[in-house]
Parts: C-alpha cells; sequence; structure tokens
C-alpha cells in the first residue's frame, strides 16, 4: 500500500505542479498526471540509484546540490517518456523536480 499512496501524492504534487508552472504541462489531465507519477517511481527505484552512484564524485565536490540536477534530468526524461505530460527546458525540470518532491512529502506525511 506505501507504493499507492506515494504514487497518488506523486500525481497529486504534478497536478499542482502543472498548474503553478507554465514549463510543466497536462494534456489529459489527471490520467497523464498518474502515468507520469507512477514513471517517476519506476525511474526513481531503479536508474535514480545508479545516477547518484556513478556521479558520487560530482555530488560530494558540490555538497550535495547535482542531486538537484539529477532529478530534474529524471522528471525530464519521465516527460518525454509519458504522452501528455511535457516539461519544457532544464531548468523548468529542476523547479518542478524540487517542487514536486516538497508537495510529495508533505502529501505523504500527512497521510498515516
Amino acid at each position: 500500500m506505501p507504493f499507492a499512496v506515494r504514487m497518488g501524492a506523486n500525481a497529486i504534487a504534478i497536478l499542482l505542479i502543472a498548474y503553478l508552472l507554465p514549463q510543466v504541462m497536462l494534456a489529459d489531465g489527471a490520467l497523464s498526471a498518474l502515468a507520469a507519477a507512477f514513471f517517476l517511481g519506476l525511474v526513481n527505484a531503479v536508474i535514480r540509484p545508479i545516477l547518484i552512484l556513478l556521479t558520487l564524485p560530482v555530488t560530494v565536490l558540490t555538497l550535495g546540490v547535482f542531486l538537484l540536477v539529477i532529478n530534474g534530468l529524471l522528471l525530464w526524461f519521465v516527460s518525454g517518456i509519458v504522452p501528455g505530460f511535457h516539461v519544457n527546458g532544464f531548468f523548468g525540470a529542476i523547479t518542478g523536480s524540487v517542487l514536486v518532491s516538497i508537495i510529495s512529502g508533505i502529501l505523504t506525511s500527512v497521510v498515516p
């Protein structure tokens, strides 16, 4: 059940981010947000640890700030996979990933 709760929180966060940021767009609304949340969960579970391991020296050198770049690139990657979910530009992806992390963290902390 925790995966479903996180996926729902990510879908709500993506919906809110698409409403707040002009760089993040959803063509099909909630269905695209749910698909993006599902693929973002898969990418974060499989590809993110590999990227973190490969870029560990840069991450240590930048005191962890490079993790923002990794999260932004993964969100941008998911926007290329999911039809109806689009992120314009690299800085839009970084801003979107930061806001998705904050909003989904708040939402998952509220749900028991």
